[in-house]
Order: C-alpha cells, then sequence, then structure tokens
C-alpha cells in the first residue's frame, strides 16, 4: 500500500493496540476524514480526488503525517502532519510545521497527542529540520508545552472565503 513517505522509520509504540506509521493511501477507507473533521472543517471528498491530493504531497517529498491506527478496528485514531519549508537563512535550513493534530474523542486519555508530536519531533530531526513550529489555540498552549515546544511570538491569519469551495492551483 502505498504510504505518503518511506523514511525516516517511525518507531513502533509501547501499545501493541496502537500501530504507528505513515498515512496510506486507503486510510481514505479508515476514516481519516472523519478524524480530521474533530478539528475543522474535512468533509468527505471523492476518492478520485483524496487520491490526486494523496500523490501530489507524495511526490513533493515534503510532507510526513503520522497516524495511530487502532489494530482492533484498523480506524485511524489519531494524527499530525509535518510539512517542511526549505528556508534562504539559515544556511538554507529546514523548517517543520506541524499542522491538523487531531486524537478521536473515543481515544483521548492514552497519551497519543503527546506521542503523535513525540513521533513528529523525531521526523523533524531526522530530515535536518532547525526547529518545528506549530499554530494553536490558548485552550492548547499546556498541552504542547507538556510535548516540549514554548510560546514563541504570535500567529496572525487572514481567510480567503471564496476560495474554500475551490480546489488549490498548485
Amino acid at each position: 500500500m502505498a504510504a505518503l513517505f518511506d523514511s525516516p522509520k517511525i518507531q513502533p509504540g509501547s501499545d501493541p493496540s496502537i500501530r504507528w506509521r505513515p498515512l496510506q493511501v486507503g486510510d481514505y477507507d479508515r476514516g481519516y476524514l472523519r478524524l480530521l473533521g474533530q478539528l475543522t472543517k474535512a468533509p468527505e471528498v471523492p476518492l478520485s480526488l483524496w487520491e490526486e491530493t494523496f500523490g501530489k504531497m507524495r511526490a513533493s517529498g515534503l510532507y510526513f503525517t503520522v497516524v495511530a491506527e487502532d489494530v482492533s478496528t484498523g480506524k485511524i485514531v489519531a494524527c499530525a502532519t509535518l510539512l517542511a519549508e526549505h528556508k534562504f537563512i539559515r544556511g538554507c535550513g529546514a523548517v517543520g510545521h506541524v499542522e491538523d493534530v487531531v486524537v478521536d474523542k473515543v481515544a483521548r486519555g492514552k497519551s497519543l497527542g503527546l506521542k503523535v508530536i513525540e513521533h513528529l519531533k523525531d521526523v523533524a530531526k531526522a530530515i535536518g529540520c532547525y526547529k518545528l513550529i506549530l499554530d494553536c489555540s490558548q485552550d492548547n498552549v499546556k498541552f504542547y508545552e507538556r510535548c516540549g515546544l514554548k510560546v514563541k511570538e504570535l500567529q496572525m491569519a487572514i481567510y480567503f472565503p471564496e476560495n474554500e469551495a475551490r480546489r488549490p492551483k498548485l
């Protein structure tokens, strides 16, 4: 089955009921979009669009989505994505951006959020990122501090509602 990335390897966790691995194209049928819907808008998309987007992400070599699969159900119960950004600063270094961190409501309280961040930190180090950053709500600051991150700077955003229903031109 095609995975989003091949390496670096994801270390197995200590809980045998959870399998940690890269996102796979077959996760379309394992509830990945449903899980993302617990975080933000993540409507169902046709399988063909999923496969096209997955292919673009894989081909770029910049996306590292780690998932936790419940072995008994085959469903994805936690995930997060690391997006690597090439920079001209820091000697043409790379920054890792953490996105889409979510743990299924039924799987919370098992430290899966902490573990998925640990996996992304390992991937970021392995691919040579000089730092890992993320945006979060004030409510989640304490959680990310427990993961070893520190509050730095301030996030700002502008949304383009007219582009919400459009496919990107990338």
